[in-house]
């Protein structure tokens, strides 16, 4: 197999250059100005669209097994794909969970089978992500990113030493779902906020998910293990991070878009603006931006959770939990971070590829000759509205519905392989 992609300004050893790139049985076989190529291989031309090493995502929800009816590893790669994603990393909180080898090895099975992209799971931290044993993680390490049980934090500090211990026998991260659930009031669903007390809605405290950051840097500094922090919400646990690494601990962090973009004065009685950790105030808004450009934040994930649309029907009282992100994830950040003059399409192209690439040891994170192709095309001049009826996912609720952006996906190249090609002419 064999093909061309013309006329990009590709981003090749940290800096955009003028360039085709052709590539050869799935690798990248040349790069440079004016390649020809014989008769049988396809020819795409780009007039001018960049390309960008595959965007890495260290925290997907993929719900296959067991909750097939929300997203299917198949739909969820094939959103990946139309977003730029060439390599994802999904969370274990399944059915079965993979806490044993037998688990894991259904969800293996399938995402050998339909995945569209790179997918590397997640084994999980305790048995059933329920808190109170070890999974068996001796078993799972071989064929994880690392370990994890998102939806919940580890709750005992004891369990949370042992498992830390563990995974850093077994040279895997930690990561880590930060959040004290005894700081936590039945029935939360938004930000401790005026909107919340204005709409009569139980606030969730920002010191639920910094205090357990805290907690956990404490073992870090005791354990010496790798450790992850998801979903990164408050002004808090930022600072937190910061000293960590400050004092060189083996410590990354991710935050989301919507943590990034939007505040709780944003808010409206929608399911899609509820999610765990909620939408935070101004004030932490900024800290994630600083944490951006001073480099403390490590990489940006969605946290993509597709539901039905009967769990998303209930405003921000009676919904479930999650958004989805990975088609709008580029395009929003694009226009918000590097247009807003925030940050550049260096940083960003660093925070959304390379830096979980090297995080979770996954393919591509760089474009480079010999080496398998992991490429995503997108036109920065293409300018659209978010419209979720258009998405691969089977999961439509996103804040960020009706936005106007720039930055559209037009090819992604995973593992040498078209997987997404935007034929719409506009």
């Amino acid at each position: 197999m064999k093909f061309l992609l013309k006329n990009l300004n590709v981003f090749y050893q940290n800096a955009f250059q003028k360039a085709d790139i052709l590539i050869v049985d799935g690798n990248v076989a040349a790069m440079g100005q004016g390649l020809l190529v014989g008769g049988d291989a396809a020819v795409f031309d780009f007039n001018g669209a960049h390309a960008l090493p595959g965007l890495i995502d260290p925290h997907v929800h993929l719900r296959e097994p067991g909750f097939e009816y929300k997203e299917t590893v198949r739909t969820g790669t094939l959103a990946a794909a139309r977003g730029g994603y060439t390599a994802v990393c999904s969370m274990p909180n399944l059915k079965p969970v993979p806490d044993t080898l037998p688990s894991l090895k259904k969800q293996l099975d399938i995402i050998s089978r339909d995945a569209a992209v790179t997918v590397r799971p997640y084994g999980a931290i305790t048995r059933g992500e329920r808190g109170a044993e070890l999974a068996d993680m001796e078993e799972t390490a071989p064929y994880v990113a690392g370990f994890s049980d998102d939806g919940r934090g580890v709750q005992s500090e004891s369990l949370m030493r042992r498992a830390m211990g563990l995974a850093r026998d077994l040279g895997k991260p930690i990561v880590a779902h930060a959040e004290d659930e005894s700081l936590l009031r039945k029935g939360w669903s938004v930000n401790e906020c005026a909107y919340a007390r204005a709409h009569g809605l139980v606030g969730n405290d920002p010191e639920s998910e910094w205090r357990q950051v805290e907690r956990d840097l404490e073992l870090v500094r005791e354990t010496g293990c790798a450790y992850h922090v998801c979903h990164v919400s408050t002004k808090e646990s930022v600072g937190l991070i910061r000293l960590a690494k400050f004092e060189g601990l083996d410590v990354t962090c991710e935050t989301a878009p919507h943590y990034l973009t939007l505040t709780d004065g944003d808010l409206r009685d929608d399911g899609r603006f509820r999610m765990n950790p909620p939408i935070r105030s101004a004030d932490d808004r900024d800290a994630l931006i600083e944490a951006l450009c001073d480099g403390t934040l490590d990489m940006i994930a969605t946290d993509h959770a597709p539901h039905s649309r009967e769990e998303k029907s209930g405003g921000l009282a009676g919904s479930l939990n999650g958004i989805v992100g990975l088609e709008c994830a580029f395009p929003v950040l694009y226009t918000k971070l590097v247009l807003g003059n925030i940050t550049s399409l260096e940083r960003l192209t660093e925070l959304m590829s390379a830096a979980p690439a090297r995080r979770f040891k996954l393919p591509g994170g760089r474009i480079e000759l010999g080496e398998p192709a992991n490429i995503a095309v997108f036109d920065l001049d293409r300018e659209f509205v978010i419209d979720p009826s258009e998405f691969k996912s089977m999961g439509r609720s996103t804040p960020f519905e009706g936005w106007r952006v720039r930055g559209r996906c037009l090819m992604t190249v995973a593992n040498g392989n078209i997987v997404w090609r935007d034929t719409d002419e506009k």
